[in-house]
């Protein structure tokens, strides 16, 4: 416990929702799409897999697509209603 705050790798911070809402004086308004995590995964397909089994309720903006240029994305909401967004690495 850090009070709220939940400190990882690569100086991202989670803050719990009690937290945001207590600094802003605004409630948390879930599926807003308003900002997104991105997140990405070389084997997206077990990726994607691994969702579907694990959280069957998964609510999906997106389904697992390839654009014309070779890179693949899925974007679902969290439990939380937070917009994910997960792509293969670019080609380099």
């Amino acid at each position: 416990d850090n009070d709220g705050n939940v400190i990882l790798t690569e100086g991202l911070v989670l803050q719990d929702e009690k937290v945001w809402k207590d600094v802003t004086g605004k409630e948390v308004v879930p599926e807003n799409n308003s900002c997104e995590l991105y997140f990405e995964e070389r084997n997206i397909e077990t990726f994607t897999e691994k969702l579907e089994k694990l959280y069957p309720e998964t609510k999906y903006v997106t389904r697992l697509m390839t654009y014309s240029w070779g890179q693949k994305v899925i974007r679902f909401y969290d439990l939380d209603g937070n917009l994910i967004e997960v792509r293969t690495p670019m080609r380099g």
